[in-house]
């Protein structure tokens, strides 16, 4: 912490913020390139959110059974990138970008994945999720989120992702949106699994819910689009086994 620019102090001091009553902490490259990218995409891109309530008693049974039986220790994050890869596999209009010449539907759900680190965030990138098996993406996420904490990624592992996801549930956000990062047409966010009543017609009963938003880009992705994604995203969380199938996806 230091002493802000003068032309800087004087500004704040016009707006009642005297010098001394506050510490100034300058700008570093990473919190820079963040401000512009989401303040250009806040600005710029037409967004709109869509949100569901999803049960996840039958994802974490499984989660568990995984866990227990096998030496990789699964999280719920690499079981909703796997979800969300097949989503996007199942839907693949959803899994595009917006050129002012065109749009983009990539082949592949390369799933960006927020990660806290000093000073803002990265968005360290599993590639062809869909091709990978649960041990897969978690054996990669743990290595990719390490060096991103360390700030040891390289370029090509946090450019070029076709979908976010950004949890914040582990900070006991139960709900939240992002914006959107650019070319990506959605990023979807989760929060913390909360014990919730459902009723089934007129019976009451308790479920473990997760409350997801999905942001897209109005321009590539209208709401019906992310509807039916959404709804593929619920239908795989709620009935989990085919998180479990190694198999490639087409």
């Amino acid at each position: 912490m230091r002493a802000p620019p003068e032309d800087l102090a004087q500004e704040l001091e016009a707006l009642g913020i005297p010098l001394g009553s506050y510490d100034f902490q300058p700008l570093d490259a990473v919190r820079r390139t963040i401000a512009r990218r989401m303040t250009d995409s806040f600005r710029d891109v037409p967004h709109f959110p869509l949100q569901a309530k999803i049960e996840v008693d039958a994802l974490l049974a499984l989660r568990s059974r995984i866990n227990t039986a096998g030496e990789d220790r699964i999280s719920l994050n690499d079981m909703l990138i796997r979800a969300a890869a097949l989503a996007l596999k199942a839907f693949p209009t959803a899994n595009a970008s917006y050129t002012p010449r065109g749009l983009i539907f990539h082949r592949h759900a390369d799933i960006a994945v927020a990660v806290a680190i000093e000073g803002g965030l990265v968005t360290p990138i599993v590639r062809q999720a869909e091709t990978k098996s649960l041990a897969d993406i978690s054996r990669e996420m743990k290595d990719l989120a390490a060096r991103g904490k360390a700030k040891q990624l390289m370029p090509q592992e946090y450019f070029g992702g076709t979908f976010s996801i950004s949890n914040l549930g582990m900070f006991g956000i139960s709900s939240f949106g992002s914006i959107l990062n650019p070319p990506q047409g959605c990023i979807l966010s989760v929060g913390q699994p909360e014990k919730q009543y459902r009723f089934r017609g007129d019976e009451p009963y308790v479920a473990t819910v997760l409350e997801a938003t999905l942001t897209c880009d109005h321009r590539v992705v209208d709401g019906a689009t992310g509807a039916r994604w959404l709804l593929a995203f619920r239908k795989i969380i709620e009935a989990p086994e085919a998180i479990t199938d190694p198999s490639p996806v087409s």
